[in-house]
């Protein structure tokens, strides 16, 4: 998993959302629904996915 890529691509608005999961957003770089961003595979950022996993796709870059 050293060098594995993934691919977040926002799919939901953040419009009503939470003030934490909109800040997850922010960090992941996600500012506009279908904006994509390719990110290192690691647990940082599988675990801010999965707290925003109800408004973003994830594939394999």
């Amino acid at each position: 998993m050293s060098n594995a890529k993934i691919k977040v691509t926002l799919v939901r608005s953040t419009s009503g959302r939470p003030e934490k999961h909109r800040r997850t957003l922010q960090a992941l770089g996600l500012h506009r629904c279908y904006v994509s961003k390719v990110h290192q595979d690691n647990e940082a950022i599988r675990g801010m996915i999965a707290q925003v996993s109800h408004l973003v796709r994830v594939e394999e870059a």
